[in-house]
């Protein structure tokens, strides 16, 4: 798959790492070209400005903080179509520091809005960067789960193979809406761990929970 990733820092690091080691072409855009082109050498990838980079591939991921998403998106033009047709991953989490939810709208609603014509799939924003970057994760004998929130089925498809390449499992968890559920999730989780609680201990397993 051709793969534009928006963004050089841990996230795009992380995972345009994992996917280039699966045989995916990678391009890393991002406005300052050196550390875009010293990422891109990193993880084997090709590098290129952030306009390059949305015109590469027929998948984009942002992987850019949540407060730079729409300036990044308005530099490479998605407001006049830019990224139409296109898949465009989003990653980002409005948090702050321990877990305090910094929007009301779901990042991923606002990021669709904006970008004209793209078919948003929020998905990857549950983990951090190191856990990407040390995927396939097991735990309890269990793969890592990957939810993921779109209204476009093949776009969502698209992004389950790039859940699978990293050795998850992803879980289809409804619409683009229910993405602020997703972002809400984070949010709660980051809080819970920053309190150094176990997030699984929390809920009861699909075979008790009913």
């Amino acid at each position: 798959m051709r793969i534009g990733i928006l963004g050089n820092g841990r996230m795009a690091e992380a995972l345009g790492g994992q996917w280039a080691r699966a045989g995916h072409e990678i391009v890393i855009g991002g406005r300052a070209p050196r550390r875009a082109a010293e990422l891109a050498e990193r993880i084997g990838a090709a590098a290129g400005t952030l306009q390059e980079a949305t015109r590469f591939g027929a998948l984009t991921l942002l992987a850019v903080p949540a407060g730079a998403a729409l300036e990044t998106l308005r530099v490479v033009g998605a407001a006049d179509g830019s990224l139409r047709g296109r898949v465009l991953v989003d990653c980002t989490n409005a948090v702050l520091h321990r877990g305090v939810a910094m929007t009301v709208d779901a990042m991923a609603e606002t990021i669709s809005e904006y970008a004209v014509g793209a078919r948003v799939v929020k998905a990857f924003n549950l983990a951090a960067d190191s856990v990407w970057r040390s995927a396939p994760h097991d735990f309890d004998g269990r793969p890592l789960g990957v939810p993921l929130c779109g209204d476009d089925d093949v776009a969502v498809e698209q992004v389950a193979v790039l859940a699978r390449d990293l050795g998850c499992e992803p879980v289809k968890a409804g619409g683009l809406a229910r993405a602020r559920l997703l972002e809400a999730t984070a949010a709660f989780a980051i809080g819970v761990w920053f309190a150094g609680a176990d997030t699984r201990a929390l809920f009861p397993p699909l075979e008790n929970a009913f």
